[in-house]
Protein backbone atom coordinates (compact mmCIF):
# COMPACT_ATOMS: atom_id res chain seq x y z
CA UNK A 1 0.00 0.00 0.00
CA UNK A 2 2.27 2.82 -1.14
CA UNK A 3 1.33 6.17 0.34
CA UNK A 4 2.87 9.54 -0.41
CA UNK A 5 2.00 12.75 1.41
CA UNK A 6 3.83 15.96 0.72
CA UNK A 7 3.45 19.64 1.44
CA UNK A 8 5.63 22.16 -0.33
CA UNK A 9 5.63 25.87 -1.07
CA UNK A 10 6.03 26.85 -4.72
CA UNK A 11 6.48 30.28 -6.35
CA UNK A 12 3.14 30.15 -8.16
CA UNK A 13 -0.31 31.25 -7.06
CA UNK A 14 -2.82 28.77 -5.67
CA UNK A 15 -5.09 29.49 -8.66
CA UNK A 16 -2.27 28.79 -11.15
CA UNK A 17 -1.41 25.47 -9.51
CA UNK A 18 -5.08 24.50 -9.26
CA UNK A 19 -5.50 25.14 -13.01
CA UNK A 20 -2.35 23.17 -13.86
CA UNK A 21 -3.37 20.09 -11.84
CA UNK A 22 -7.03 20.33 -12.95
CA UNK A 23 -6.04 20.17 -16.64
CA UNK A 24 -5.98 16.36 -16.64
CA UNK A 25 -6.22 16.05 -20.42
CA UNK A 26 -2.72 17.61 -20.70
CA UNK A 27 -1.02 15.05 -18.44
CA UNK A 28 0.36 12.96 -21.33
CA UNK A 29 2.30 16.06 -22.49
CA UNK A 30 4.47 16.24 -19.39
CA UNK A 31 3.87 13.53 -16.79
CA UNK A 32 6.19 10.54 -16.83
CA UNK A 33 4.49 7.23 -17.62
CA UNK A 34 1.17 8.81 -18.64
CA UNK A 35 0.75 7.69 -22.25
CA UNK A 36 -2.81 8.87 -22.90
CA UNK A 37 -5.85 10.53 -21.38
CA UNK A 38 -9.51 10.56 -22.33
CA UNK A 39 -12.18 12.63 -20.62
CA UNK A 40 -15.31 10.48 -20.68
CA UNK A 41 -17.74 12.90 -19.12
CA UNK A 42 -17.90 16.36 -17.52
CA UNK A 43 -20.59 17.45 -15.06
CA UNK A 44 -21.08 20.89 -13.54
CA UNK A 45 -21.42 20.97 -9.75
CA UNK A 46 -22.57 23.83 -7.53
CA UNK A 47 -19.01 24.15 -6.19
CA UNK A 48 -17.15 23.42 -9.43
CA UNK A 49 -16.98 20.52 -11.84
CA UNK A 50 -16.63 16.77 -11.88
CA UNK A 51 -15.07 14.75 -14.67
CA UNK A 52 -14.59 11.07 -15.37
CA UNK A 53 -11.25 10.39 -17.00
CA UNK A 54 -9.27 7.42 -18.24
CA UNK A 55 -5.49 7.52 -17.98
CA UNK A 56 -3.20 5.03 -19.68
CA UNK A 57 -0.08 4.46 -17.63
CA UNK A 58 2.87 2.83 -19.33
CA UNK A 59 6.08 1.67 -17.62
CA UNK A 60 8.41 -0.77 -19.41
CA UNK A 61 6.22 -3.81 -20.26
CA UNK A 62 3.43 -2.64 -17.96
CA UNK A 63 0.57 -0.76 -19.64
CA UNK A 64 -2.73 -0.24 -17.86
CA UNK A 65 -5.79 1.97 -18.17
CA UNK A 66 -7.61 3.17 -15.12
CA UNK A 67 -10.66 5.32 -14.67
CA UNK A 68 -11.12 7.99 -12.05
CA UNK A 69 -13.62 10.64 -11.05
CA UNK A 70 -12.00 14.02 -10.51
CA UNK A 71 -13.87 16.60 -8.46
CA UNK A 72 -12.65 20.15 -9.01
CA UNK A 73 -13.53 22.71 -6.37
CA UNK A 74 -11.92 26.02 -7.42
CA UNK A 75 -13.37 28.04 -4.54
CA UNK A 76 -11.72 25.75 -1.96
CA UNK A 77 -8.76 25.18 -4.34
CA UNK A 78 -9.15 21.45 -3.84
CA UNK A 79 -9.03 18.49 -6.24
CA UNK A 80 -10.23 15.05 -5.12
CA UNK A 81 -9.73 11.89 -7.15
CA UNK A 82 -11.97 8.88 -6.71
CA UNK A 83 -11.05 5.54 -8.27
CA UNK A 84 -13.58 4.03 -10.69
CA UNK A 85 -11.97 0.99 -12.36
CA UNK A 86 -8.72 -0.54 -13.48
CA UNK A 87 -5.75 -2.38 -11.97
CA UNK A 88 -6.08 -1.06 -8.39
CA UNK A 89 -7.86 -2.39 -5.34
CA UNK A 90 -8.25 1.26 -4.37
CA UNK A 91 -6.82 4.70 -5.06
CA UNK A 92 -7.20 7.80 -2.88
CA UNK A 93 -5.73 11.08 -4.08
CA UNK A 94 -6.20 14.74 -3.23
CA UNK A 95 -4.59 18.10 -3.90
CA UNK A 96 -5.13 21.26 -1.85
CA UNK A 97 -3.63 24.68 -2.66
CA UNK A 98 -3.24 27.26 0.13
CA UNK A 99 -2.23 30.80 -0.83
CA UNK A 100 1.01 32.04 0.78
CA UNK A 101 0.89 35.44 -0.88
CA UNK A 102 -0.09 36.66 -4.34
CA UNK A 103 2.63 34.65 -6.09
CA UNK A 104 3.13 31.56 -3.96
CA UNK A 105 1.16 28.74 -2.41
CA UNK A 106 1.54 25.61 -0.35
CA UNK A 107 0.58 22.42 -2.14
CA UNK A 108 -0.80 19.58 -0.04
CA UNK A 109 -0.59 16.38 -2.10
CA UNK A 110 -1.66 12.92 -0.95
CA UNK A 111 -1.89 9.62 -2.79
CA UNK A 112 -2.54 6.11 -1.44
CA UNK A 113 -3.20 3.06 -3.59
CA UNK A 114 -2.88 -0.68 -3.86
CA UNK A 115 -2.70 -2.79 -7.01
CA UNK A 116 -4.85 -5.90 -7.34
CA UNK A 117 -1.81 -7.78 -8.65
CA UNK A 118 0.79 -8.73 -6.04
CA UNK A 119 3.45 -8.64 -8.78
CA UNK A 120 2.61 -5.05 -9.76
CA UNK A 121 2.40 -4.07 -6.09
CA UNK A 122 5.86 -5.49 -5.45
CA UNK A 123 7.28 -3.80 -8.57
CA UNK A 124 5.95 -0.35 -7.62
CA UNK A 125 7.16 -0.78 -4.06
CA UNK A 126 10.74 -0.89 -5.32
CA UNK A 127 10.50 2.37 -7.31
CA UNK A 128 7.65 4.18 -5.55
CA UNK A 129 9.57 6.98 -3.83
CA UNK A 130 11.62 7.73 -6.94
CA UNK A 131 8.45 7.68 -9.07
CA UNK A 132 6.68 10.15 -6.75
CA UNK A 133 9.68 12.50 -6.86
CA UNK A 134 9.73 12.38 -10.68
CA UNK A 135 6.02 13.18 -10.81
CA UNK A 136 6.39 16.12 -8.40
CA UNK A 137 9.33 17.46 -10.44
CA UNK A 138 7.29 17.09 -13.65
CA UNK A 139 4.49 19.23 -12.22
CA UNK A 140 7.04 21.83 -11.07
CA UNK A 141 8.67 21.90 -14.50
CA UNK A 142 5.24 22.30 -16.11
CA UNK A 143 4.47 25.25 -13.81
CA UNK A 144 7.78 26.87 -14.74
CA UNK A 145 7.07 26.33 -18.46
CA UNK A 146 3.57 27.83 -18.16
CA UNK A 147 4.13 30.61 -15.65
CA UNK A 148 7.87 31.29 -15.65
CA UNK A 149 10.37 30.95 -12.83
CA UNK A 150 9.72 33.44 -10.04
CA UNK A 151 11.39 33.77 -6.65
CA UNK A 152 9.26 32.69 -3.70
CA UNK A 153 7.41 35.60 -2.08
Amino acid sequence: MPTHAEKRVVPYSADQMFELIADVRRYPEFLPWVAACRIRERRPLPEGEQLDADLVVSFKVFRERFGSRVTLNPEERRIDVEYLEGPFRYLNNHWKFEPRGPDSCEIDFFVDFEFRSAILQKLIGVVFNEAMQRIVRAFEARAEALYGNRPTA
